[in-house]
């Protein structure tokens, strides 16, 4: 093979793997992208003890708070009642991790359907 004809065929390798990389390049992006949005609403509120560690909360509209069942023998069962906002997690086995998204602004108070004395507090700004 010629130097010219060298040239031609690297030419057109290039050019061919070029869609390929720039798809790689915009993938590793996106995934660095939604990583740090995962990563920065990652607020967990434990139930232990027949408690919600901690009791109060503030987070920004739209952010989700995930409830970890972190007793080793007791069901919970999450739920939240109001105007503007309900959600209802049915029963939480131990080790269980609920999501939820709050979606309104306002004040709202979280329960366990189990454990009466369960209370926290979600200030949605």
């Amino acid at each position: 093979m010629s130097a010219s004809e060298s040239r031609i065929v690297s030419s057109l390798n290039w050019r061919a793997a070029l869609p390929a990389v720039l798809a790689l390049a915009l993938g590793a992006t996106c995934g660095l992208l939604i990583t740090d949005r995962l990563q920065a609403s990652a607020i967990a509120v434990s139930q232990k003890g027949r408690m919600f560690h901690p009791d109060n909360l503030a987070v920004a509209r739209g952010e989700v708070v995930t409830f970890v069942n972190d007793d080793s023998d007791l069901l919970h069962h999450v739920f939240v009642e109001s105007d503007t906002f309900n959600f209802d997690s049915g029963d939480q086995e131990p080790g269980s991790r609920t999501p939820i998204t709050f979606t309104e602004r306002g004040t709202f108070q979280v329960l366990c359907g189990i454990h009466p004395k369960m209370k926290l507090v979600v200030r949605v700004n």
